[in-house]
């Protein structure tokens, strides 16, 4: 055989094959990273900045170029409830079917287990004007506070003499003191989050509803019922409106997954109305926890949709969706800690993470 026919039977790479294969190595390569989560582990690579999780879609979304998301902790089974302590510089946050709290401290990243056990299965959590930790428990359905000398003071166990679903999620009001909470019955629903009611309703004891407890009788009213599972909830940024979740969907055919707003008029609410959709993009997800930062917008867990949906979305005053942090898990609520109160703080059903942000939260938690 010669060279001439030894040339012509070799395998050709022309231009046209080459680039065929090329493609299908970018179609390979496209679809592991779409199949694959982000890894945050300690063996992970550095993630080159900007960050490509975290996305803006507006000029307005306050989002910083060097900054990476960041996984303080993994090991929870349902994550929940962040609130800052601005006082001892640490973060604490609820793992509901653990029936613990955990806290992790800014001075050097520590996580130290069971800050708090038992918690009643709490949920949400925030820190009043005198720095006493509020929690909202699904196990006793109560709304409590943890004193300077270790005692327990209940808040909220009753409502017109009726017990409540098990309250979720709560604020405080800067101007009196007073404690707004919902209350959308999940720790009544299951054994896993709190304990299970057997009404087999929706609704473990009464109609989903807002509250606020009064900052100085311990009066409790209810604010509203529009919600069809009102969950987490905000002030705006200068407490002229009441923000409020809703979950309904979970439990409701005919609920709409939403983000109510409404005004709020000395120690009541006036003017529900839908804020935004949680349907994006064809997608319909969840809003669950919420908080503003110092310009009006409002940021909001999301999850239950998978890659691409699931994390942090966050929407400027006037409704528009203006960023996205995207997360390997679904996000249940969110806080804004450090010194500077410019670190949103994200529980995500197994993790705790963090992301420096060019603003900051509008309230002390």
């Amino acid at each position: 055989m010669t060279s001439e026919h030894k040339q012509t039977d070799a395998p050709r790479f022309d231009r046209r094959s080459f680039l065929a294969a090329a493609a299908g190595i970018a179609g390979i390569t496209a679809m592991q990273s779409e199949a694959f989560a982000r890894n945050f582990g300690t063996g992970a690579e550095p993630v080159r900045y900007p960050d490509p999780d975290i996305i803006g879609l507006d000029g307005r979304f306050p989002k910083l170029g060097n900054t990476p998301i960041r996984r303080h902790h993994l090991g929870t089974l349902w994550a929940e409830g962040p609130a800052w302590n601005g006082v001892g510089r640490y973060l604490i946050w609820s793992d509901i079917p653990n029936d613990e709290q955990l806290r992790w401290t800014e001075e050097d990243g520590s996580v130290s287990r069971r800050f708090r056990y038992p918690s009643g299965n709490s949920n949400g959590n925030t820190f009043d004007y005198q720095g006493r930790q509020i929690s909202c428990q699904h196990g006793p359905r109560k709304v409590v506070r943890y004193e300077y000398d270790g005692s327990v003071t209940v808040l909220a166990e009753k409502f017109e003499g009726k017990e409540f679903n098990a309250p979720n999620d709560a604020i405080v009001h800067p101007n009196d003191g007073s404690i707004w909470f919902t209350d959308p019955g999940y720790g009544g629903l299951m054994n896993y989050e709190g304990n299970r009611l057997n009404t087999g309703s929706p609704q473990p004891v009464r109609k989903e509803a807002v509250y606020r407890i009064d900052g100085k009788s311990g009066a409790i009213t209810k604010l509203t019922d529009a919600p069809f599972k009102p969950n987490g909830l905000c002030f705006s940024h200068d407490y002229t409106k009441l923000y409020v979740a809703d979950t309904g969907r979970s439990h409701y055919p005919e609920a709409e997954s939403q983000i109510w707003v409404m005004d709020i008029d000395g120690e009541t609410v006036k003017g529900e109305r839908q804020f935004v959709s949680m349907t994006i993009d064809g997608k319909t997800g969840f809003a669950d926890g919420i908080r503003a930062d110092e310009a009006g917008n409002i940021w909001s867990s999301a999850g239950w949709v998978g890659d691409g949906y699931d994390g942090v979305h966050c929407f400027a005053p006037n409704g528009d969706r203006i960023g996205q942090i995207k997360l390997p898990e679904i996000c249940s609520n969110v806080c804004f800690g450090g010194t500077k109160r410019n670190q949103l703080f994200m529980t995500a059903s197994q993790s705790l993470y963090s992301v420096f942000v060019e603003t900051t939260g509008a309230h002390i938690t």
